[in-house]
């Protein structure tokens, strides 16, 4: 459970610390506010992810070029500090050289938003950011392997644009890729597997369960991850980047046998969409034994009444849940069992 969070030069938070309320809460305020960036705060705190940015830099408040994050939780303390390009952490007071000790022992985070739309409908990157933002949480090897994967990746990008490259430099990445990359396939094709009853429950429940889902590993390596390599050195040379690898691997999501970027409803690109993101939730209660951290980012105005009840009827009771929203006009009668927190001015107020 969370109970403080301190933060310094944070988005655009100077200073902030707030007392976060045992339930959760509602985070009630106007666009650009700080809303959001409050629950950007705690999935980094507890994740080392930002589902907003993919650079640290990004994260520091306007010409600072350094913020702290400091979350209290009822198990213990973590503390980073990026600085000088370097992230500095901290779990109870003692420092932790690495992201795979600071991420051991944390608790699982679940990030539902209006941009979830595109798991359904995107592009393939979407899709891999999903898989690798839950299985990151779920596994310590999908971590490590997906780390390891993505240094050797950059490493043989880089060499192949170089004009004197080394085929066996070349091959030695190559190496690298296999081994890791053909752990990180085995490792999605198993977290689809768990996840498949787990999104398959939820969709029954937002949509009264009169559709199928399923969903279908689309490795770009069809074959050996190794053979394929080795068919493409040609084509990744004159690219001058890999071409082929888990980097570029999919998952077709199919609603009663049709692919549901195609032929799903807008309404049912929703409920999908939703089914995927609560479906984390239940996986990483059931794997980890911790309740997750639940983060809804403005969704529920864009719902409506049905999916509403439905979303708010999933929640679980022994989850921390935080929503941000800019209107409560789409509360009506519904049960809404947490304290609503206005948000004004990088500033929370009850």
């Amino acid at each position: 459970m969370l109970t403080t969070l301190r933060l310094s030069n944070f988005r655009c938070y100077s200073t902030l610390r707030w007392s976060i309320p045992t339930e959760g809460a509602v985070l009630l305020g106007a666009n650009a506010q700080g809303k959001t960036s409050l629950m950007e705060a705690l999935c980094f705190a507890l994740t080392l992810h930002s589902p907003r940015a993919s650079r640290l830099d990004k994260l520091a408040r306007h010409r600072t070029g350094q913020f702290g994050i400091s979350l209290e939780t009822e198990e213990g303390s973590r503390r980073l500090l990026w600085r000088d390009r370097k992230l500095q952490l901290q779990v109870n007071g003692t420092e932790r050289r690495d992201y795979h000790d600071y991420l051991a022992d944390t608790c699982p985070v679940t990030w539902l938003a209006n941009s979830d739309m595109e798991l359904v409908r995107g592009a393939a990157e979407e899709r891999r950011r999903y898989l690798d933002f839950l299985g990151c949480q779920w596994h310590p090897l999908y971590r490590k392997s997906l780390q390891a994967y993505r240094k050797a990746l950059k490493s043989r990008n880089a060499l192949l644009r170089h004009p004197r490259r080394s085929a066996a430099t070349l091959r030695s990445y190559a190496e690298l890729l296999i081994r890791h990359g053909n752990c990180m396939m085995q490792l999605r094709q198993q977290l689809l597997e768990r996840l498949a009853p787990h999104i398959a429950h939820h969709h029954r429940c937002i949509s009264g369960g009169a559709e199928q889902v399923v969903l279908s590993y689309v490795p770009s390596a069809r074959e050996s991850l190794a053979e394929e390599l080795e068919r493409c050195i040609e084509n990744d040379i004159r690219a001058g980047f890999t071409t082929i690898g888990p980097h570029r691997d999919d998952f077709l999501l199919l609603l009663d046998g049709m692919p549901a970027a195609e032929y799903a409803s807008e309404g049912q690109q929703r409920t999908l969409a939703i089914a995927l993101q609560m479906a984390q939730s239940g996986l990483l209660q059931a794997e980890t034994g911790k309740a997750p951290i639940l983060l809804i980012d403005d969704i529920f105005g864009e719902l409506d009444t049905t999916r509403r009840r439905a979303l708010l009827g999933m929640l679980p009771e022994e989850c921390q849940v935080f929503i941000t929203t800019t209107t409560l006009d789409w509360v009506g009668d519904m049960p809404l069992a947490l304290p609503v927190l206005r948000i004004e001015n990088a500033a929370v107020r009850a």
